[in-house]
């Protein structure tokens, strides 16, 4: 099985009304719960783990969830409410204000030994609940448990409007990934996070630290990844005709960990000695699923029917 633990919320999506003016569509969202429908969908065995709310955005949250054959047992249910988050675009990069106090994502518990790690191939965590520090803890506990037997995955899917303290949640930022195993991050995320820094210099870094795969995402110029053994390896964005670019990058997330695991190259060990090749055509499989998802608006990953793709 895969794991995404992390946010699942609503995204209030730009659109326009019959009269042209502007006006928001809520749609299903959260990073992770993103990564999540996303491995699912394309044929992963998948569960999320995190706080859904038992009010009506939560019941649209679990329902999509559901219908998208991503496993809710692990989840905690609350009846606090639902994230909200209002997105608008600016300049083709997606900018969102969050509603966030008191809720079933930030209330999320770990419950120690209700998962069977043995049987958990990837763990994915990221974004905003690593930016509350209840959250943090959380996720800390669950890797700390995961890690002896899964492959960790970590993406974080930055949210400066959310950071108060920048130089801790710097910090937060570099713990985790020192404790993961495969660190994806896009162009902003890492302009964010270590500024003008060359890309191969941090990627560099972190593979000496242990990392077995770094990838920086870059939008309409693609995707460049590091690994150990395999080098730097770089692919072309495809061309499309884009929608919005909401989940584009827990698409990309979700396709890259899904091929990984079809090429039975997602444990930590044999991720370690992946070819050159199996990487570009995992890499070139995420980039392709991450296009499709730009060509509809909100957070919609590709079902396997959807991808033309043999493995």
């Amino acid at each position: 099985m895969l794991i995404a633990c992390g946010d699942a919320l609503i995204d209030f999506v730009p659109t326009q009304n019959a009269d042209g003016r502007e006006a928001v569509m809520p749609a299903v969202g959260g990073s992770c719960l993103n990564v999540a429908v996303g491995m699912a969908r394309l044929g992963a065995p998948t569960a999320f783990v995190g706080g859904i709310s038992s009010d009506l955005f939560g019941r649209m949250i679990a329902d999509h969830a559901a219908a998208s054959h991503v496993d809710l047992s692990l989840a905690t249910r609350s009846d606090r409410q639902t994230t909200l988050a209002f997105v608008r675009m600016v300049a083709g990069e997606s900018h969102y204000a969050f509603y966030d106090a008191e809720t079933a994502t930030r209330s999320w518990v770990y419950r120690r030994g209700t998962i069977s790690f043995a049987e958990v191939e990837a763990l994915h965590v990221g974004s905003t609940t690593l930016v509350n520090d209840q959250g943090a803890a959380e996720t800390k506990a669950l890797i700390t448990d995961a890690r002896a037997s899964s492959t960790i995955s970590f993406d974080p899917n930055c949210r400066p409007n959310l950071v108060k303290d920048k130089p801790a949640y710097l910090a937060r930022m570099a713990e985790f990934a020192n404790q993961a195993d495969l660190v994806k991050m896009s162009d902003v995320d890492f302009a964010y996070l270590f500024g003008d820094e060359p890309y191969q210099q941090r990627a560099s870094v972190l593979l000496g630290q242990g990392t077995r795969l770094v990838v920086i995402t870059r939008g309409n110029n693609g995707a460049v990844a590091w690994h150990a053994g395999a080098g730097q390896i770089e692919v072309t964005a495809p061309k499309i005709e884009v929608a919005d670019t909401i989940g584009a990058g827990d698409s990309f997330q979700a396709a890259l960990l899904f091929a990984l695991h079809k090429q039975q190259r997602l444990a930590r060990e044999r991720l370690k000695e992946i070819s050159a090749d199996e990487l570009r055509r995992a890499l070139s499989f995420a980039a392709n699923c991450a296009g499709l998802t730009c060509t509809r608006p909100g957070a919609d990953p590709p079902w396997s029917h959807e991808v033309n793709w043999s493995w």
